[in-house]
């Protein structure tokens, strides 16, 4: 079938301003749109710019904003887009050129959290244990890949670039409840100043958002509820 990709170019060596551009593509309907946009730099237009890289929804390179919602490229079929699909970097990022976004602050956002972890006694000689149950505590945070989908969606970063973010705070949250990690209390004090949790309107784009299905706005709400209980394990 022919579907019709409307993208949204901008490349800062040669353009004043972001502008559309459309190309017609033949695809199967069980391609993935990012074999469709390989299709275009392959055969059609090879400056076309956007990141890539396994290809099976894992290593979260290739976000974008796919007829309006952020999706990774590599797991959206083309029988689910239509006959016309619009594709646009996400929002809340600088546009490096095309669909490429700079995920310099994203990242720098999360280092902030301490996204690791931390012990202050001597070392056990063993391994730290716990139990399945303490391990499901968790869980739900190790599914991040860091594609920054749940961040991009969120209208309070698009309003505020200080706010650390949906993603930021889903990777404290694997550690703040991780009964082997001692410092939740400095990741709790991190996150409830100003540009904390607080800044989290609970609108819920970031689980829709997100393609590893991880209840963001859920995670969220436990930090803020072990913020303001001042331990983890009233949540």
């Amino acid at each position: 079938m022919q579907v019709l990709m409307r993208i949204k170019r901008f490349d800062p060596e040669r353009d004043n301003k972001p502008y559309w551009d459309e190309f017609t593509v033949e695809v199967e309907p069980i391609d993935r749109l990012l074999d469709a946009l390989n299709n275009i730099k392959w055969t059609m237009d090879g400056t076309l710019t956007y990141r890539r890289s396994c290809a099976h929804g894992v290593c979260g390179s290739d976000a974008m904003r796919i007829n309006g919602r952020n999706r990774l490229a590599c797991k959206v079929l083309m029988r689910d887009v239509g006959k016309k699909v619009t594709i646009e970097p996400m929002l809340g990022y600088p546009v490096i050129k095309d669909l490429v976004v700079d995920m310099d602050q994203f990242f720098d956002k999360y280092k902030q959290v301490k996204p690791y972890l931390i012990t202050y006694d001597n070392e056990p000689g063993t391994e730290r244990l716990q139990s399945a149950e303490e391990r499901a505590r968790f869980d739900e945070g190790t599914k991040c890949i860091l594609c920054g989908a749940c961040t991009g969606s969120c209208p309070s970063i698009w309003g505020n670039q200080d706010w650390v973010g949906p993603a930021a705070i889903v990777n404290a949250h694997r550690f703040i409840f991780d009964s082997r990690d001692e410092g939740a209390a400095e990741r709790l004090n991190i996150l409830g100043k100003k540009d904390g949790v607080w800044r989290c309107r609970t609108i819920f784009n970031c689980s829709d958002a997100c393609p590893r299905g991880i209840p963001v706005t859920d995670l969220i709400e436990e930090v803020k509820r072990a913020i303001i209980y001042g331990d983890t394990k009233s949540v």
